[in-house]
């Protein structure tokens, strides 16, 4: 199938990579020309005009790019581009509310609308991506070979008793949540738990080093090898998950994660996840806990803070604080003056 895809970053590049690996066609637009050029097998094209242009109707283009005011302007072009019957597919973390706007200002031109809640980060190109998809059934349908190319697939995991007769999409790693919005709630859902499950680990570990600590009695004090507490909690634990495999990851690296400053940013999804709670009066105290423990990390920063700022990189490729100022200096070091 012929795709055409738009913004070629940590995630959109290994996408249009994967896709390419599984027989798709890609057609790459990135503000960096560089990028598109880079990208081995793909036919880039140096504006979304020439993008749209080179794609056969009805055509399908994936913005991959920040949300905000990026993908805005994005969508709004390609509004201008595209034709009845093409669709334009939101792969980005955009706010439910706005892919519903969206959607109705496309209708009238009989564009079609897709938000894909995209998780993976830097690995699903080997991983693959779990998705979760809003929009039109019979446009999810005709897009269907472009999400079992991206989705991680069943793999070894174990089949969950009492499902027959349910979708079997979803048993390969993405789901056709319902209506232009519903992906992308999902997917806010998600990452306001991925916060939680993020701010737990990351006070376990503080805890768990703080216990060597001189206002402490000697005879209670536990000088505790974290790196190996991690690895053993990987081993048939209760809290086992992959982002403890990365937390294991970089405490391996390096023990006291000094190249970790500690200051935790939020894309806003965890702010979005609560005003949902706000709405529907649902207590959300743990997520809400965690969001404001990232505010405070941007005053003073504790190791469990580093945890954060770890598990970040690691999954997401987020860099924070003094890992953003050595990633600035290897990427001028590498690049040049831009």
């Amino acid at each position: 199938m012929q795709l055409g895809l738009i913004g070629l970053g940590r995630m959109g590049g290994n996408i249009a990579r994967r896709l390419m690996q599984h027989g798709h066609e890609i057609v790459a637009f990135d503000h960096n020309p560089k990028a598109a050029d880079a990208l081995k097998g793909a036919n880039a094209a140096q504006s979304l005009k020439e993008l749209v242009e080179k794609l056969k109707a009805p055509r399908a283009v994936w913005a991959m790019v920040p949300a905000g005011a990026p993908t805005e302007s994005t969508v709004q072009e390609l509004g201008g581009l595209l034709s009845k019957g093409d669709a334009i597919l939101d792969g980005g973390n955009s706010f439910f509310k706005d892919d519903v706007r969206r959607a109705q200002m496309l209708a009238p031109k009989g564009i079609d609308y897709v938000d894909v809640g995209t998780s993976g980060g830097v690995w699903g190109f080997e991983r693959g991506y779990c998705m979760m998809i809003g929009g039109k059934k019979e446009v999810v349908e005709r897009l269907d070979p472009i999400f079992a190319a991206l989705a991680p697939g069943e793999g070894t995991i174990p089949k969950t008793p009492h499902r027959e007769g349910r979708d079997p999409r979803v048993e390969k790693g993405y789901l056709h949540a319902g209506p232009v919005g519903s992906g992308h709630f999902v997917k806010m859902v998600h990452n306001g738990i991925e916060y939680g499950l993020m701010q737990a680990y990351a006070e376990g570990f503080d805890i768990l080093r703080g216990r060597n600590g001189t206002e402490l009695p000697q005879t209670e004090r536990f000088d505790l090898d974290l790196a190996d507490v991690a690895e053993v909690w990987r081993r048939g634990s209760v809290i086992s998950s992959w982002l403890l495999d990365l937390t294991a990851m970089a405490l391996a690296e390096t023990p006291t994660l000094d190249e970790y400053e500690g200051k935790v940013d939020d894309s806003g999804e965890g702010r979005w996840t609560i005003n949902a709670a706000i709405d529907e009066a649902v207590a959300a105290p743990v997520i809400t806990a965690a969001l404001f423990a990232r505010f405070r990390s941007r005053i003073s920063h504790s190791f469990g803070e580093k945890v954060l700022s770890a598990m970040r990189n690691k999954f997401g490729g987020h860099v924070e604080g003094a890992l953003e100022a050595r990633h600035i200096q290897e990427t001028a070091k590498k690049h040049g003056p831009q």
